[in-house]
């Protein structure tokens, strides 16, 4: 008896000692040294301690008491302080936590896709990146990088991240945007800010509205019947299943690599090899959208006796994601980084007379995969005399990338879930948003999606007025999209547009410092200096124009229309100024068609005809992927906001989210 009294106990102590080691005291790693809580509003601390004991917590000038409860969970609340410190915060238990430097301030949320991801000098460098960074001594500036994370429910923490000083040392795989847009404002305001950038490059709007922001919309009831919430584990486990099956079905699933060393070579039978259009990225042909992994392209081509031996220049577009790059048997290059021009230098006598063979190792990571990019660029050019690449190839796999869990767009909420639940609960002045390339080609969704977001995340911080500021898509040729074959972008734009009619809501116009050969456009000084002009204005209140020119309304006069504008500062005009010829105008008839319009200013309004319409209808502005030549300012320098003037219908209209998992 005693025996079996002393086995129980042994076996209860067992059974609690994981929840036991969980219990110690312990605070979210958004807490730390060096952090920024928000000025003049409730202090919210929390975190984690042995259910029932007693939490201490010393801040500043203030004291208070807490105590966990049955799962060990605590909060307390201490009142609002004003801008100062550095103070400590103690919190204390068992043990101790002391956290130091904490600056009391302004906290900005940074968050989006790629543009908002990408750093000063990182897998993208801002323009004029070594000086910026030099110049980055701002210690009153404090910056936050979440740890990408993806969760199928809302987790209590995020998986890392560490609060730093802004400084040389530590700006140059910080968020450029955010950074731009946080400095902007501690200039002008000469209080601490804090920047909290949680961003993943290539992501849907849909992964960062929580499961409880799509029940509140209607429009969404479809997608909640299809995705019921599941675990991480679950979610996995689906992933797997589809891609097995997928491997089987596609007969994706032989890979042999015993002849592996010879597959850069001449000589190698690549007759069995199957074709792949370059450039294209393999999601949109074999092997499909579910392949992430190695894959080998080979390519024949034939070199005349006067050009062999021969110095020449490779240009492979750009590669998603690495690439290992050869010439018969050769390696010429190599590059890691997706979003990289691929020029490669060719030495004197790789080149033979006859047959010759390039073959590149392609590593996908997740999405996309493959070469990609403009015809023109995939090239072999010898002394001037160039020879295409693009067209067909023949690909061969080396290996699947199995059991890396699921991917950001894999399911709805799940960048919500990892990412920004955890932060709810410090309180934030703001947050700013630059995201939307991934959703073009559901653009017409985006007027749904885009609101929600915001008003998602005004509902979970739980502050109804919160301000939100984002940034609209900036000139890129993504289709060469345009008004008479239709443009996704433009589309997405205008969903962008209409969302920034909500209120404490502002948008940045870009479309005047994009790239239309590059999605991730250098200039991010500009676009973090209007988003922070939008702040700066509807936040704290400093009185400047800080937005261009937005159409308002249109009059028909005979074979013209006249365009009425608000936000129009001190005037229209065109830039450059020494072109005071406006472009971006088109215009149509009943028809439907478009044409080039002559544009001209008179006083706030633009009078636009063609001589192809007689009878005009409707006016487009900066209506294309690349909208870059579209000049209508004001004359404090902001560019005029796309726009059209009819309803007609879209080319993203009726297309529906359909996340990787639910997909069949």
């Amino acid at each position: 008896m005693k025996k079996g009294i002393q086995l129980t106990i042994v076996l209860v102590s067992l059974f609690f000692l994981p929840n036991a080691l969980q219990a110690q005291l312990r605070l979210p790693k958004i807490f730390g040294d060096s952090m920024v809580l928000q000025r003049n509003a409730p202090i919210k601390i929390w975190g984690w301690a042995t259910p029932g004991e007693t939490i201490r917590i010393k801040f500043h000038n203030q004291q208070h008491v807490a105590q966990a409860g049955p799962t060990g969970s605590f909060t307390a609340v201490l009142a609002p302080e004003p801008v100062g410190g550095p103070y400590v915060l103690q919190v204390q238990e068992k043990t101790t936590i002391t956290l130091r430097g904490i600056l009391m301030g302004d906290i900005w949320v940074c968050s989006g896709q790629s543009n908002m991801e990408m750093p000063l000098n990182g897998w993208g460098q801002v323009l004029n990146f070594e000086q910026e960074i030099a110049t980055a001594k701002y210690p009153a500036i404090r910056l936050f990088t979440v740890e990408k994370d993806v969760q199928g429910q809302p987790a209590e923490d995020i998986k890392g991240g560490t609060w730093q000083t802004c400084s040389p040392q530590h700006i140059p795989l910080f968020s450029a945007v955010g950074y731009f847009f946080g400095r902007t404002l501690h200039q002008q305001l000469h209080i601490p800010i804090g920047l909290i950038s949680t961003n993943w490059g290539g992501t849907d709007i849909e992964s960062w509205i929580s499961r409880t922001g799509f029940e509140k919309e209607p429009y969404y009831d479809w997608l909640l019947q299809l995705a019921p919430e599941k675990s991480t584990e679950e979610l996995i486990a689906i992933k797997d299943k589809q891609l097995q099956d997928y491997l089987v079905a596609n007969q994706l699933n032989d890979i042999d690599t015993s002849t592996l060393s010879q597959w850069p070579a001449t000589e190698l039978d690549d007759s069995k090899w199957r074709p792949m259009n370059v450039p294209g990225l393999w999601e949109s042909q074999q092997p499909g959208p579910k392949f992430d992994g190695v894959i080998w392209l080979r390519k024949e081509i034939m070199i005349d006796e006067t050009d062999a031996g021969k110095p020449a220049v490779l240009k492979l577009a750009m590669i998603d994601d690495n690439d290992i790059t050869y010439v018969n048997g050769i390696q010429v290059g190599g590059i890691h980084g997706y979003n990289v021009p691929r020029v490669y230098n060719i030495n004197n006598g790789v080149l033979k007379k006859g047959k010759n063979v390039i073959a590149v190792r392609v590593e996908d990571t997740g999405g996309g995969g493959g070469i990609y990019g403009e015809p023109a660029d995939c090239s072999l050019t010898i002394e001037g005399k160039t020879i295409a690449l693009s067209g067909q190839w023949k690909y061969r796999m080396e290996s699947v990338l199995m059991n890396k869990g699921v991917g950001p767009n894999d399911y709805p909420s799940i960048l919500y879930n990892a990412m920004v639940n955890p932060l709810v609960k410090l309180p934030v002045k703001g947050a700013i948003w630059y995201q939307g390339e991934n959703n073009a080609g559901r653009a017409v969704e985006y007027r749904k999606a885009m609101p929600l977001l915001i008003n998602d995340w005004r509902k979970q911080w739980q502050q109804p007025a919160m301000p939100f500021y984002f940034v609209q898509l900036t000139s890129y040729n993504a289709g060469n999209g345009n008004s008479n074959q239709g443009s996704n972008w433009a589309e997405l734009r205008e969903a962008q547009t209409m969302a920034a009619s909500l209120p404490n809501a502002g948008m940045a116009v870009t479309i005047d410092v994009g790239d239309p050969k590059d999605i991730h456009p250098r200039n991010k000084q500009e676009v973090g200096k209007r988003l922070a002009g939008l702040a700066l204005q509807k936040t704290y209140g400093i009185n400047k124009v800080v937005s261009g020119p937005v159409y308002k309304s249109m009059q028909v006069q005979g074979n013209r229309i006249v365009l009425q504008f608000v936000n129009t500062g001190k005037g229209l005009t065109a830039q450059p100024v020494a072109n005071s010829e406006l472009a971006g105008f088109e215009i149509a008839g009943a028809d439907q068609h478009f044409y080039a319009a002559k544009a001209t200013i008179s006083g706030n309004t633009v009078i636009v005809s063609a001589p192809e319409v007689a009878k005009p209808v409707a006016v487009r502005y900066a209506w294309a992927d690349d909208d870059s030549k579209a000049n209508l300012f004001n004359k404090d320098n902001y560019p005029a906001a796309p726009f059209r003037t009819d309803n007609w219908k879209s080319i993203t209209e009726g297309k529906k989210y359909a996340p990787q998992l639910i997909q069949q």
